[in-house]
């Protein structure tokens, strides 16, 4: 397909995650989503193991992850649904996970998050947002490359969020460190981060087959939003633009799947979609489409460089 060519499919916002996926087979396909255990992870991961795929869900709390583990296998008669440990803040727990994967990996779709949290940091004083919604998947989705190499054709999902376009990466202060610490400012340039990832993971990555994509789900109500009040979210929704309805988990799950198993995107990496279509550049007054800044080749690269030197030490 030719660079730029936009993306169209016969979904919508309203499609759900088990209709994106109808009539795709994915026997004998193995899948990581991290943050499986809750919210659009866990549609994402039933959608699927109900098209045959063997799950892993990769989790914070495995108590959780084995919950909804069941639940995938009652709903879908799948019984290829396991629950690892991960947590993205933890690059051993990052390392872990790495060196315990065996064999080939065919789709990875980098789900969990945080948003608008408190400031909090790591242990090496990483900004916690974007040391879970970044780093963590960049350590994960890098350690995991030769497993995605072995594949043939695998596609790495990041998802994103409408809220990128909050803030592009300050790289001069990316962990907040000069400037005061702003929940949303911080949430949104991880979310940019997660685009200019799929940008370089695609560009980096063509010769092994590796497509990588990056999506905004829509907005869902989820355990993601903990840590911000139905006031505050009422008021940033009215104050962005025109807000869309929110999407059940099973909406907000589509446009993941769509990008980790449509025979629509083969061939096609270092894309933004929402809604399950490409999207287009951001319009100023919108909450849609994809700031240049996400998708510049140059920042991607630049925070590549950037995420490999912070994860060395």
């Amino acid at each position: 397909m030719a660079i730029g060519t936009p993306v169209s499919t016969p979904f919508t916002a309203e499609s759900t995650a088990l209709e994106v996926v109808a009539g795709i087979d994915l026997t004998g396909r193995r899948a990581v989503v991290t943050g499986g255990g809750s919210g659009i992870g866990v549609e994402t991961a039933r959608a699927l193991a109900a098209a045959g795929a063997d799950v892993t869900l990769a989790v914070r709390q495995p108590d959780q992850g084995h919950r909804a583990a069941e639940e995938i296998t009652r709903t879908t008669g799948n019984d290829r649904i396991t629950v690892a440990a991960l947590d993205l803040a933890d690059p051993a727990s990052v390392a872990a996970f790495v060196a315990n994967w065996d064999g080939p990996l065919h789709i990875l779709v980098n789900n969990a998050g945080m948003m608008a949290s408190p400031e909090m940091r790591t242990p090496q004083g990483w900004e916690m947002q974007f040391a879970t919604n970044h780093l963590g998947h960049f350590a994960l989705a890098t350690g995991l490359r030769p497993a995605l190499a072995a594949a043939g054709g695998a596609r790495v999902v990041s998802v994103s969020s409408a809220a990128h376009l909050r803030s592009p990466v300050d790289f001069d202060d990316i962990h907040f460190a000069k400037r005061a610490y702003e929940p949303w400012t911080a949430y949104g340039q991880s979310k940019t981060a997660n685009v200019l990832f799929a940008v370089e993971a695609s560009r980096r990555w063509a010769d092994d087959g590796i497509l990588s994509n990056a999506l905004h789900p829509g907005g869902i109500r989820t355990n993601l939003q903990r840590y911000v009040d139905e006031e505050e979210l009422a008021r940033l929704r009215a104050s962005s633009g025109p807000a869309a309805p929110w999407k059940t988990p099973e909406q907000g799950a589509a446009t993941s799947v769509l990008v980790a198993t449509s025979p629509l995107l083969d061939g096609v990496g270092g894309r933004y979609f929402e809604d399950c279509q490409q999207a287009g550049p951001h319009e100023p007054g919108t909450r849609t489409g994809v700031a240049a800044y996400a998708v510049d080749p140059e920042a991607a690269q630049r925070l590549w460089q950037v995420s490999e030197q912070t994860l060395a030490g």
